[in-house]
């Protein structure tokens, strides 16, 4: 297998964020000083930067599409049978306390949100599914602005976006306005992970996680961990939440059966998770292997991970989507992919100019984004 670059872009500052449009035809990438740099997936072209936020921009989120039975229209030939409307919004948070909402294809400022004078460090839109009711944006109370592009015409009504500012956590509408303002966290939070199906999102703080419930807005349960967590994700099925730990471990409860189980002995802090698509595979940072858990069945307790060894501390991991590739970056420049399930496991190895800061599969699994500490952005194909 072998790693080609498709096209590469350069940002002012550390790549802070990367974000691929759910249709895969653009990348945004954030800079750690505040401006958003949206490109062609297919050639690498981009217009003027997006402003981003005064003192710095922390992270991105691009809004899902419809899917196509909640629109009303024959599933098209896209990915996934989603149609190609409304994948131009997408969401950004920054140090101004503020987020703010963009119009990919016309470049325009759509709204802002002022949460206070926290950092805004965390956003999540809620999964969409095909049983998602759409509002009409011309009769319903929620709008977005007359200046959006021509190509989003209608959100469904259960859509929102997930922000957490220092201990607030608030829903959002995709014109900007609050949907709900949740009690404070007992501690900043330090992460967001919507369950796939859409109908609770997990907060995490120091001392725990509380699974808050998307539309009665109260809290389903709650979580005690008595350490930091830096990292949250559900398995693709639903069966886990699983949290990277600062003591360092990593963490996993079955919230349907009231079980957890710990996962210890990591050398550094576990900033970094990804399941594979499956939800068979776990992959961990936290030293310089990706410690790869098999999630499948009764779960890891008691079962050997799979280690995928780097010369230097792992800084990033991602799974394909819809595929088996591991993707992981150390902080020595290395970039390698893994197929954890073959007995040689290793698939390429590529060199970069810089440590990555984060990686980001396109939906298609074609193509691997990946932003550095330098501040360039590479978008690489994986040819067989």
């Amino acid at each position: 297998m072998n790693l080609i670059k498709h096209w590469a872009g350069q940002l002012d500052d550390y790549v802070i964020d990367l974000a691929w449009s759910p249709d895969g035809d653009r990348l945004a990438a954030a800079s750690g000083a505040g401006p958003v740099m949206v490109f062609s997936a297919a050639s690498g072209a981009t217009a003027s930067p997006l402003p981003g936020h005064e003192g710095g921009t922390n992270c991105l989120a691009w809004m899902p599409v419809v899917p196509a039975a909640a629109a009303g229209s024959p599933p098209s030939e896209t990915a996934g049978g989603l149609p190609p409307p409304a994948s131009v919004i997408f969401a950004s948070g920054g140090q101004d306390g503020a987020v703010k909402f963009w119009d990919a294809a016309t470049g325009q400022h759509t709204g802002t949100a002022a949460l206070g004078k926290s950092w805004v460090e965390q956003l999540a839109w809620r999964p969409l599914s095909q049983k998602s009711e759409v509002r009409n944006q011309k009769s319903e109370e929620i709008s977005v602005p007359p200046h959006a592009s021509s190509d989003v015409r209608s959100l469904p009504s259960d859509l929102c976006l997930a922000a957490a500012a220092g201990r607030q956590f608030t829903l959002l509408n995709a014109d900007a306005s609050v949907r709900h303002t949740f009690p404070p966290a007992p501690k900043t939070i330090s992460a967001l992970a919507w369950h796939p199906q859409g109908g609770a999102v997990a907060v995490a703080y120091f001392g725990g996680v509380c699974l808050w419930d998307a539309g009665t807005f109260a809290a389903q349960k709650e979580f005690a961990y008595g350490n930091g967590i830096h990292a949250l994700v559900w398995s693709p099925d639903g069966k886990w939440l699983v949290s990277g730990n600062q003591d360092p471990s990593v963490h996993l409860w079955l919230p349907a059966e009231d079980q957890e189980f710990h996962m210890s002995g990591y050398e550094g802090k576990v900033k970094h998770l990804s399941f594979d698509h499956s939800s068979h595979w776990l992959a961990t940072s936290g030293g310089r292997e990706v410690c790869t858990w098999d999630c499948s069945g009764e779960g890891p307790e008691g079962r050997d991970p799979t280690m995928l060894p780097h010369d230097a501390p792992v800084c990033a991991v991602a799974f394909q989507r819809r595929h088996g590739l591991l993707a992981a970056a150390s902080e020595d420049g290395a970039l390698q992919l893994w197929s954890p399930e073959r007995k040689q496991p290793l698939r390429a190895t590529m060199r970069l100019p810089a440590p990555a800061t984060r990686l980001g599969w396109s939906p298609d699994d074609r193509l691997l984004a990946i932003g550095t500490e330098s501040g360039a952005v590479f978008v690489l194909r994986c040819e067989l």
